[in-house]
């Protein structure tokens, strides 16, 4: 197929796309602080959840199962946030979820503490993940409005995949320095704060979130859920894939860390792990890509799709860590390139949707993948939760391969979908 000669370089006359540049775009500051306070505790959720059950319970299976329902129903009602937020406005959806969410995680600690029957757990974990805050996609729809049309939105995708990947390092160690070293419930109880001080705080930022449309503009314009749209529906498999990553690199580095009697080497291994991806974001935002999106998703793909093949014939600590670094080095471009096809195949009216979609993605496939890995240690041997990282992307590879026409960003000049609101169209790089 032939591409198109405008290239982000040419776009930006010749400037590379820097961190610098995008820092200093007139008004980031102002949503990226609160949210970056705001989105911390999606990843303390879970494994405060884990540590806190465990501890009321003595059962680690309980305290997974506890934690697995707040994944599955964060990742099942985050959609329809995203979808609510691009239709009524962000603000008009955080208000009401940062207080539910909190009131929910709240409830759940007392319960916790205070021996209530298992199944109340349960009951109460499905409010707190399905109001779990999405801010990572609500930042990056605002992104979307500051940078509309700019070369500079590659190197926003990048950097919000870098924010997200700090995340998911320091909130688990925040959480577990918290559960350990203060109280059981520390963990929970700071992450309901912060999802309440942090999102009221983002919420307040009127100025920088995605136009809302009035209802006479809503009457004439049609809405187009973003799962319409046949590239999204091939992302989102793409997402649960990377979710069968982090999942099962999870439990798996922790079982193997156990295995050979040193427990401690567990945060190593995942830290290196997680640097590589950091680092290869950082690198990925910095270049002026002249292959098409699409493209460098499949390649980028098959990449991580070999790496995570070979963790479980890994057979020291060296060769682990070795893989584990290179399987985060291909995760950062996957994630960076499948936001950025969001930002060229959803219109703008369904864009925070679609950004929710495949943040729930990675979040249900990290939840199926930690229990499949688990029931994979505990029957078989040592390692074969590495199964799983293997065949959640082998499989995703082959979907994505099978459907790559679907990812094609439309050609200039043509339209989403009929109807909606689009930008000046511009050739794709």
């Amino acid at each position: 197929m032939p591409q198109a000669t405008v290239t982000d370089s040419d776009k930006g006359r010749g400037e590379r796309p820097g961190y610098g540049q995008l820092l200093r775009t007139r008004g980031a500051w102002t949503f990226l602080l609160p949210g970056f306070a705001a989105r911390q505790p999606f990843a303390m959720l879970t494994i405060s959840i884990v540590l806190l059950v465990q501890h009321t319970t003595g059962s680690y299976g309980t305290a997974g199962a506890v934690s697995a329902t707040t994944g599955v129903s964060m990742a099942l009602f985050a959609p329809y946030s995203g979808k609510l937020a691009d239709r009524f406005g962000q603000r008009a959806v955080l208000l009401p979820g940062v207080l539910v969410h909190s009131a929910a995680g709240l409830t759940l600690t007392v319960l916790a503490l205070s021996g209530a029957p298992t199944w109340t757990l349960f009951l109460a974990a499905v409010p707190t993940g399905a109001s779990t805050p999405q801010i990572g996609p609500m930042v990056r729809a605002r992104w979307g409005v500051k940078l509309q049309g700019s070369p500079l939105m590659q190197t926003a995708a990048a950097f919000e995949s870098v924010t997200d990947e700090f995340t998911f390092v320091l909130g688990p160690l925040f959480a577990t320095a918290l559960c350990t070293g203060v109280d059981p419930a520390a963990g929970l109880i700071t992450e309901a704060a912060l999802t309440l001080v942090g999102g009221l705080l983002f919420a307040a930022q009127k100025g920088t979130q995605p136009p809302v449309r009035t209802v006479e503009e809503h009457a004439r314009v049609e809405h187009v859920s973003a799962l319409r749209v046949p590239g999204v529906r091939v992302l989102i498999v793409t997402f649960l894939g990377i979710g069968a990553v982090f999942g099962g690199m999870q439990v798996s580095l922790a079982a193997y860390s156990e295995a050979i009697g040193r427990p401690g080497l567990n945060g190593v291994l995942y830290g290196i792990f997680a640097a590589g991806n950091m680092l290869s974001g950082l690198v990925c935002g910095a270049i002026a890509w002249k292959i098409a999106p699409q493209r460098r998703l499949l390649i980028g793909y098959t990449a991580l799709a070999v790496t995570a093949s070979g963790l479980w014939a890994a057979q020291s600590v060296v060769v682990l860590a070795g893989l584990g670094l290179l399987v985060g080095v291909c995760i950062a471009p996957s994630l960076i390139t499948g936001y950025t096809l969001v930002e060229k195949i959803v219109p703008a009216t369904s864009r925070t949707e679609a950004f929710t979609w495949l943040t729930g993605a990675v979040a249900l496939g990290q939840a199926a993948a930690v229990t499949v890995a688990g029931q994979l240690e505990d029957g078989f041997w040592d390692g074969a939760g590495f199964l799983v990282p293997m065949g959640g992307t082998v499989l995703a590879l082959v979907v994505m391969f099978l459907l790559r026409s679907r990812l094609v960003p439309p050609s200039a000049g043509r339209t989403v979908a009929r109807g909606v609101g689009h930008r000046v169209p511009v050739a794709v790089d």
